[in-house]
């Protein structure tokens, strides 16, 4: 090997020095790397590591000066390739500078992120394994528009924030190529503000995390995944849209069931709760948030990293295995989504550049009393394109068939859960967001303007906020769906009533037809209505255990019966006795007892009969679909009714009884002869006292309740029944 003579004196000043050494360079690229303040050749590196170095170019190697504290120079002549090569006492090892290569964003993307409006924003920042002018490696980048300085630290170079200074682009991003960097690796970014000390953050566009309690960001695979749910994706707007029966699970996959003492992966997900969810007649699963959370205890709606799923269960990859069995099912999946707020943990965006970044400056618009959050700046164009993005990311990168948008009444109304001066009004002096109103349509636009088509966005908004479900270019927010939660807590009401009291309170059960039909709706029994104190759906039943139970058949059946899409929280289908605790698995032990293996029929079969039948699920959003037939039966507290899908379909009757006495009920009926009994709660085959009509009614009696037939049906104490015409199908 050709040595090259000793190189000329350093030319780096002392000023340089010192900067390199305390860590407090600015211009990394003016400073290292081949061209050191302009000077073609002139070569600094550094690595604190390194006792001695020297430069290896295709004609061999040439030594380089030691300054002292792991800093070298050397010169480079002409050569524009070349790699390092530094020793510590027997050890050897050889890198490439990261230094020597060029940006890898281009102009575009910049513009894009500056202007809010980069659609995949997730491919431009984070990290990502490339290969950048012909080296494998990682390239960093970050928006951090008002650091002084950024670096990536990890164990690969010592957690040392003088190891990799990245550069500062335009739009307020810093982005380095570190070279030989492979998928695996964990890293933060040291981030230094114009005042005061740096602080260690998390990628906010990291695509994978540490296990928590750890919460470094992780490289994750640059390989894609082999999808096998073609035949899905081109067919899912068959299964998601406002006509289809759409019965949904809801799952906390941290406590649907344990294993040795442990949740279940993505992938043993992907077999039992799917496999599950399939054998009840789901249609599909929603899945509480994914998005890595540092705290169990907050069930994933506090999330730091929106861009990962959480690595509790499991790689992304092992994410999409279980969407993809889902879908080999026929089954579609739901995520909970949170852009209303996120937590101040110290690594993650809270404060991120050292200013209120992603938060609001004002605690009365950025800090969030009931859950101790802060809320993000959605009228800021790189804040709300972050969220935009993060939404087609989940839509798009995994395939998920809808997300179900947590809080957003929290984010409608400035003056949400707050007292007399404590929130900031519009500019119009009102209460009104306008600015998340404008987010949530965008969000809602991109997302529906995605393909493969079928995707939905589902609304968890808690007031008459008018036109959730009404398109954007309608003036309507743009949501697919919206939860029911005015039904689901006048009923819950109700029902927790012993039955001698009921007629007191029997508008609770009719006044959601009042405005049923104003929104696309979603019936939810949630986890919000089984945990803190709640009770289960059982422990809300009054009565004995035996009469609990029947209350609750009775319930599902007025809910299956009733219009709305269905959602039902796991442990529920089979009326856990106790309310739910996201630190242990469900009560499956309880279904070794009758009444609750026949709870669990019963909703398997609820979830058949209204799959079936599309009167019960064609017209859910369409008041020509259900007609009163009694509504005021209130001494008796009965209610029945009809549902129609469209002229080719058989109408159903749905009746109820929520006393414990029998009746001989008379019911109108649009159609003469047998009507078949098509599910009775009280069966025997749910646990109930086998009451009934022996199979079917006859429709042979005078008009009544303004239709022009009618049946007498005996009518079980605390039951639902459902009469469907066998005459025509």
């Amino acid at each position: 090997m050709v040595r090259a003579k000793t190189p000329a004196k350093s030319v780096i000043t002392q000023d340089d020095v010192a900067e390199i050494k305390s860590g407090r360079v600015l211009d990394p690229f003016a400073v290292f790397g081949p061209r050191h303040r302009g000077q073609a050749g002139f070569l600094v590196a550094f690595d604190p590591a390194a006792e001695t170095m020297e430069v290896l170019t295709p004609k061999g190697s040439l030594p380089m000066q030691a300054l002292g504290d792991g800093l070298f120079t050397g010169q480079l002549g002409t050569e524009t390739i070349y790699r390092l090569r530094a020793t510590k006492g027997p050890q050897q090892w050889d890198f490439d500078d990261p230094y020597r290569f060029g940006p890898v964003l281009g102009p575009l993307d910049l513009h894009l992120i500056s202007e809010g409006t980069h659609r995949r924003l997730w491919q431009a920042l984070g990290a990502h394994a490339i290969t950048h002018e012909g080296c494998q490696g990682v390239h960093f980048a970050v928006w951090a528009p008002n650091a002084r300085q950024v670096s990536v630290v990890g164990d690969f170079n010592g957690w040392d924030r003088r190891r990799a200074v990245m550069r500062r682009r335009g739009a307020g991003v810093w982005e380095i190529f570190l070279p030989g960097l492979k998928p695996g690796e964990t890293y933060k970014y040291d981030i230094a503000p114009m005042q005061g000390g740096s602080a260690l953050k998390a990628d906010p566009l990291a695509r994978a995390t540490e296990l928590p309690p750890d919460t470094a960001s992780r490289i994750a695979t640059s390989q894609p995944y082999d999808w096998a749910d073609d035949a899905w994706m081109e067919s899912r707007h068959l299964r998601n849209n406002r006509e289809a029966p759409i019965t949904i699970y809801e799952a906390h996959l941290g406590s649907w069931r344990h294993r040795d003492g442990r949740s279940l992966t993505y992938r043993e997900a992907g077999i039992e709760l799917v496999e599950y969810a399939h054998d009840m007649g789901f249609t599909h699963i929603e899945l509480m948030p994914l998005a890595e959370y540092p705290f169990g205890g907050s069930w994933g709606y506090q999330p730091t990293a929106m861009y990962a799923p959480t690595s509790r269960f499991g790689t992304p990859d092992d994410f999409r295995a279980l969407i993809d069995a889902a879908h080999a099912k026929g089954m579609g999946v739901l995520m909970d989504w949170v852009p209303a707020h996120f937590p101040t943990d110290a690594h993650a965006l809270a404060q991120f550049d050292g200013t209120p970044l992603y938060e609001h400056g004002d605690p009365r618009e950025g800090y969030h009393p009931d859950w101790n959050t802060l809320i993000y700046n959605v009228g800021r164009t790189e804040v709300k394109n972050f969220l935009t993005a993060n939404a087609i990311f989940w839509l798009r990168e995994f395939h998920l068939d809808g997300l179900r948008v947590d809080a957003v009444a929290s984010m409608l109304y400035r003056d949400y859960s707050r007292k007399h001066g404590e929130w900031v009004p519009n500019h119009l002096g009102g209460r009104e967001n306008f600015e998340s109103i404008a987010f949530l349509r965008e969000m809602n636009t991109l997302a529906y303007s995605e393909g493969p088509d079928g995707l939905m966005t589902v609304a968890e908004e808690s007031t008459a906020w008018p036109g959730v479900t009404t398109p954007v270019h309608n003036g309507g927010l743009g949501f697919g769906f919206k939860w029911n939660m005015g039904w689901m807590n006048d009923t819950l009401r109700y029902i927790e009533h012993d039955p001698i009291h009921r007629r007191h309170h029997h508008d609770l059960m009719t006044f959601g037809l009042v405005y049923g039909f104003s929104e696309n709706f979603v019936l939810p029994i949630s986890h919000d209505e089984v945990v803190h104190g709640k009770g289960s759906m059982l422990q809300k039943m009054p009565g004995d255990h035996a009469t609990k139970l029947s209350n609750l058949r009775a319930y599902y059946g007025f809910m299956w019966g009733h219009p709305g899409k269905k959602l039902l929280f796991m442990g529920c289908e089979f009326a856990q006795d106790h309310e739910w605790n996201h630190d242990f698995g469900l009560d499956w032990g309880a279904l070794n007892h009758p009444g609750h293996a026949g709870i669990q029929r019963l909703v398997r079969d609820l979830n058949t009969l209204y799959r079936a039948e599309p009167a019960l699920h064609a017209r859910d959003a369409d008041s020509n679909g259900f007609a009163w037939v009694d509504r005021e039966a209130r001494a008796e507290s009965v209610f029945s009714w009809l549902r129609y899908g469209h002229a080719e379909h058989r109408p159903v009757a749905v009746l109820t009884n929520f006393t414990p006495v029998e009746r001989q009920w008379r019911i109108g009926l649009p159609r003469p002869g047998r009507w078949r009994e098509a599910l009775n709660t009280d069966a025997g085959l749910y646990g109930g006292g086998n009451r009934g009509n022996f199979g079917s009614v006859h429709a042979d009696g005078p008009p009544h309740a303004a239709q022009p037939h009618s049946a007498v049906v005996t009518l079980p104490p605390l039951s639902t029944l459902f009469l469907i015409p066998e005459d025509d199908r």
